[in-house]
């Protein structure tokens, strides 16, 4: 399969260089852009660019007008990179779209699984669809879960909600984040329904589900054994 293309926007170049040497160590190619309008000519010149890391403050056009004008004429995965803190500029990234939202400093390692969860998620990365870790397998296909080799019955919701997991272990992530890509929410919705799924998902887990860990205040992460 041919490498898939990374767009790294981003006016400062050691961020670049930074995300670009994690993408390339990982066998992307990457495409750099330093403002708004270069990453929007360089979008629509390629044609075949797989995601774009986009940074929120920038000269000439910021990452928001960028994240508009990409929106009006593709589906392409964006992952948002910010220094505020701002809920609401979270809250606008999903509005506008935005498959991630990820706050300044960041682990590059942390971003490139992001990454591949994304386009693994959007069919764009080859993956196998059988998943397993710590004694739990799933296949997509038969929408079947083993654990240590029996099998257990989840809902639909639940599913979705373990291969999620799985696919970000050792990512902790916000049950905002868990709304949007397991709910498909466009907002932030109300958190007792991650709450109510993970105590149910645990629970249909067995011992296993100690393997999911709560962040108070945030949300959950799956620590693999």
């Amino acid at each position: 399969m041919d490498r898939l293309k990374v767009l790294v926007v981003d006016d400062e170049s050691r961020m670049r260089k930074l995300v670009r040497d994690f993408l390339v160590k990982s066998n992307y190619d990457v495409l750099e852009a330093g403002d708004g309008e270069e990453a929007l000519d360089i979008f629509y010149q390629q044609k075949d660019v797989a995601l774009i890391v986009l940074d929120v403050m920038m000269p000439k056009m910021d990452g928001w007008q960028v994240c508009r004008e990409v929106r009006a004429n593709s589906k392409v995965p964006i992952i948002m990179l910010t220094a505020r803190t701002d809920e609401r500029d979270e809250l606008l990234g999903f509005q506008l779209g935005v498959d991630e939202y990820i706050m300044k400093p960041f682990s590059p390692k942390v971003l490139v699984a992001r990454i591949e969860a994304i386009l693994r998620r959007t069919n764009q990365l080859e993956t196998n669809e059988l998943l397993s870790c710590g004694g739990i397998q799933v296949s997509r296909a038969a929408h079947q879960v083993l654990i240590d080799g029996r099998q257990v019955d989840l809902s639909y919701k639940e599913f979705e909600l373990l291969v999620y997991f799985i696919e970000n272990k050792g990512i902790a992530l916000s049950r905002e984040k868990i709304l949007n890509h397991v709910w498909n929410y466009d907002y932030f919705g109300d958190a007792r329904t991650i709450d109510t799924h993970v105590k149910k998902l645990r629970s249909k887990m067995g011992e296993k589900g100690d393997m999911i860990k709560t962040i108070w205040g945030m949300g959950y992460k799956l620590e693999a054994e």
